[in-house]
């Protein structure tokens, strides 16, 4: 009789042992609170950074793929999913410090990038804070690219908005919510492509905590305006960084129109549009999503960053390319 056994691979002491391909949750304890993260697979490392209200559960579509030649690690960030939820800083700088701090409490020293949305406004802060531990960067609809952002996030930046999240929980509004999102996806509006991932989300803010948490962090980036922080200035930084952009070519929350500015402020950075696609292109479709990654990691080389060469870019920063063509695009 033949016994099988299920491989598990040890990675780092400090890590443990990891499952080859389906994620265990796991946590850790740094500077006293509880960070909850995914793991799976060995490995170079990438690490998967989710958006605002949401967990590292969003990426369990393409987590088991990614994870046959990756050590994965998907993080919630603080304040989300089941890490905790202190009065904390939220700002997207803490949250890059505290990437860099689970990443070193784990013993793993270098790191691919991915980050959704809000997630990918805190990778290129990594990878602008810890150039010598990033190797690449993939942005997926990410903010930080314009001010345009959609009227939904302004609302729920404006006093009073914790007052909405809450209602929105009971069960006639969320009945009145469901009609909201059917009528969407039937009219063919882009919000209706994103409707069920952003109602998932605010189903993630069932107490006052969590909902405290999400407002925070929204205020952080977001006002009754628009978006309040940008990359675009220091965008030149990633020459010489792998880096590729993805984005959904309907998406509701942040207009594809930013990949394309990001794109040309972004020297060699590779642009993926996804068509009749919303702003969580890697649920939509996952298996090209894996095909897009695997094909961009096994086609750059990782950034190996000097502090003297980071000096030399810092005074001497190379103009962005003027013209869209800074690099390949592809949009189906």
């Amino acid at each position: 009789m033949t016994v099988h056994t299920t491989r598990r691979v040890r990675v780092d002491d400090r890590l443990g042992v990891v499952p080859p391909r389906g994620s265990e949750l796991r946590f850790r304890t740094v500077h006293g609170y509880r960070r909850a993260f995914r793991v799976a697979g060995s490995g170079p490392a990438v690490v998967l950074v989710h958006g605002i209200g949401d967990s590292s559960a969003t990426w369990e579509a393409v987590l088991p793929a990614l994870a046959r030649k990756h050590l994965v690690i998907a993080p919630d960030l603080l304040g989300h999913g089941d890490s905790a939820k202190p009065r904390a800083d939220y700002s997207v700088a803490a949250y890059a410090n505290g990437i860099r701090d689970l990443l070193g409490v784990l013993g793993v020293s270098r790191a691919t990038l991915v980050g959704h949305s809000l997630g990918g406004g805190v990778a290129m802060q990594f990878a602008y804070q810890f150039p010598e531990r990033t190797e690449r960067l993939v942005l997926v609809g990410t903010g930080g690219a314009g001010p345009e952002v959609t009227p939904l996030l302004r609302a729920v930046s404006v006093p009073g908005a914790q007052a909405l999240l809450a209602a929105l929980q009971l069960p006639p509004m969320r009945w009145q919510a469901g009609l909201l999102i059917d009528a969407l996806r039937v009219l063919g509006t882009d919000l209706g492509h994103d409707a069920d991932d952003l109602l998932r989300v605010v189903d993630t803010l069932p107490d006052a905590t969590a909902r405290a948490a999400f407002v925070r962090t929204l205020r952080a980036v977001v006002d009754w305006r628009g978006q309040v922080v940008t990359m675009l200035d220091r965008c030149y930084l990633t020459h010489g960084m792998p880096t590729m952009l993805v984005w959904g070519e309907r998406d509701a929350v942040v207009p594809v129109e930013h990949a394309h500015t990001a794109h040309r402020a972004m020297p060699g950075s590779r642009l993926e549009i996804f068509g009749d696609t919303g702003h969580f292109p890697f649920r939509s479709d996952p298996a090209r999503f894996v095909g897009v990654l695997e094909d961009f990691l096994a086609s750059t080389e990782p950034a190996r960053w000097s502090p003297e060469q980071w000096r030399q870019l810092l005074r001497c920063p190379s103009p962005a390319p003027a013209e869209p063509g800074s690099g390949p695009v592809s949009a189906t």
